[in-house]
């Protein structure tokens, strides 16, 4: 019987199936950080139970961390006692940590895949609802709740009802200055933020095919914005290059076997999905949000559309904007080039080449925040740092930063960000920020103008 590549990780993961219910499914690797963890191990505490499988387990400081003077103790009452009981708990259970300072730390989504930690045919979870990130690589990689954290502390194992599958394809070539961030933009903003509810996503066509596995991850990443459980790609020679002699990668005869499997799991042509979606690459441009969810996207130049719905009024009442709008030259005070979306080396390449030789408008404050530690070396390795500080950027140390507003990286009220977070919820960068979703060029350029701005004049 034909499978689709969710279909084939899943079964081999299969641990019992029940009769009209939810099943059991092994865990490969969990991901788990500072804040969704404590009360985890407080649970195995309270009833008595061990971690059962220690060495599955990978741990970081991300979320609630200050991204300058992490040499420093951490300010922060509540972040301090954070990290101090993943530290104690990381301690008395075995688990690794990557904790602050570390050269391995950064955010989960980032640090796990740039060490191999992040392998084809997984399964993979993380308190964190992007742990979808991991799918780009052929995984299943979805984020749980706490109670969720405690059961695969204890069991290695979850019990699931298996989501149906989807699919969206995209084919053709992109124009120059669209990005991965604007195709899935695009798709959300097309199908909407409930399209994938239930369902696992596949991406397939020459667009992913032909993406680096930087750009699968921003993909793959957003997939919990359009509602879906996860997001997948299917694994291909770009994946293998990018695994291969990373410090978790396979090595030797372990590496031939799990290359010879992985080379197994694309969707087999035959397969049938619950759900199906078509694009073409050419009707895909530099997207913008212009209201309190991604699916609230346009390209920029078009005009904000009309709608009745007292929702869509309230969000663009909350965002001082109006139906008819064009957002081309809306003055902006903000921009964020970080988060678990878009805060890979790739992307800061991207914003350095487009800056180089400019200066940032003086009003607009410009947070670059990298994934991790190995990023933050990499820019300064690739003279990337020059380039921002000689243009007037400021570049600040790893962590989630300004995605969450959980750290001290907040939007003041009332001000406009253009951010490549994946989030532009009311509050969600600070209360009463107001969030522009964007890629890292249209994040860069908009910086360099001081409003939000058309990415072709910047194009070589």
């Amino acid at each position: 019987m034909a499978k689709t590549l969710f279909d084939k990780v899943w079964d081999a993961h299969l641990v019992e199936e029940m009769d009209n219910g939810p099943s059991v499914l092994y865990i490969d690797k969990h991901l788990i950080h500072e804040v969704t963890s404590p009360q985890a191990f407080q649970e195995l505490e309270d009833r008595g139970i061990t971690l059962f499988r220690p060495d599955q387990v990978v741990a970081t400081a991300d979320h609630n961390t200050p991204t300058l003077d992490q040499d420093k103790p951490v300010r922060d009452p509540l972040s301090r006692k954070q990290l101090q009981q993943l530290t104690d708990n990381c301690q008395k259970y075995g688990i690794t940590l990557y904790g602050l300072g570390h050269e391995y730390n950064g955010i989960v989504h980032v640090m796990a895949p740039e060490l191999g930690i992040t392998q084809p045919g997984m399964t993979m979870v993380c308190g964190d609802s992007h742990t979808s990130t991991h799918g780009a690589f052929g995984s299943i990689a979805f984020g749980i709740g706490t109670s969720q954290v405690a059961q695969v502390f204890a069991s290695q194992s979850l019990l699931l009802t298996k989501p149906k599958t989807m699919r969206v394809t995209v084919n053709g070539p992109l124009a120059k200055g669209v990005l991965p961030k604007d195709v899935i933009l695009y798709i959300i903003a097309q199908i909407g933020t409930n399209a994938g509810t239930g369902y696992f996503c596949e991406y397939a066509g020459e667009v992913f095919e032909q993406m680096s596995m930087e750009g699968r991850m921003t993909v793959c990443n957003m997939s919990i914005e359009m509602g879906a459980r996860g997001g997948m790609i299917a694994p291909d020679q770009t994946t293998f290059d990018y695994v291969q002699g990373k410090p978790y990668a396979p090595k030797g005869k372990e590496w031939e076997q799990k290359l010879a499997y992985w080379k197994t799991l694309p969707t087999d042509a035959e397969a049938v999905f619950d759900k199906e979606y078509f694009f073409d690459a050419k009707d895909i441009a530099p997207m913008v949000t212009y209201g309190t969810n991604p699916g609230m996207g346009i390209k920029i130049g078009a005009h904000i559309p009309q709608s009745e719905d007292a929702s869509f009024a309230k969000s663009l009442k909350y965002m001082g904007l109006s139906a008819g709008q064009s957002l081309l030259d809306h003055p902006i005070d903000y921009v964020f080039i970080g988060s678990c979306t878009n805060s890979r080396i790739e992307d800061f390449r991207v914003a350095a080449q487009a800056v180089k030789g400019k200066q940032k408008a003086p009003h607009v404050v410009a947070w670059l925040v990298p994934g991790s530690k190995q990023v933050e070396a990499q820019i300064e390795q690739e003279g990337l740092k020059t380039i921002f500080e000689q243009a007037g950027f400021k570049l600040r140390q790893p962590g989630c930063s300004a995605c969450l507003a959980m750290n001290d990286d907040k939007v003041p009220e009332g001000a406009y960000c253009v951010s490549t977070s994946n989030r532009n919820f009311e509050g969600r960068q600070g209360q009463g920020a107001r969030t522009l979703l964007a890629s890292p060029l249209v994040a860069a350029v908009s910086a360099i103008e001081g409003k939000i701005t058309a990415v072709d004049p910047y194009l070589n």
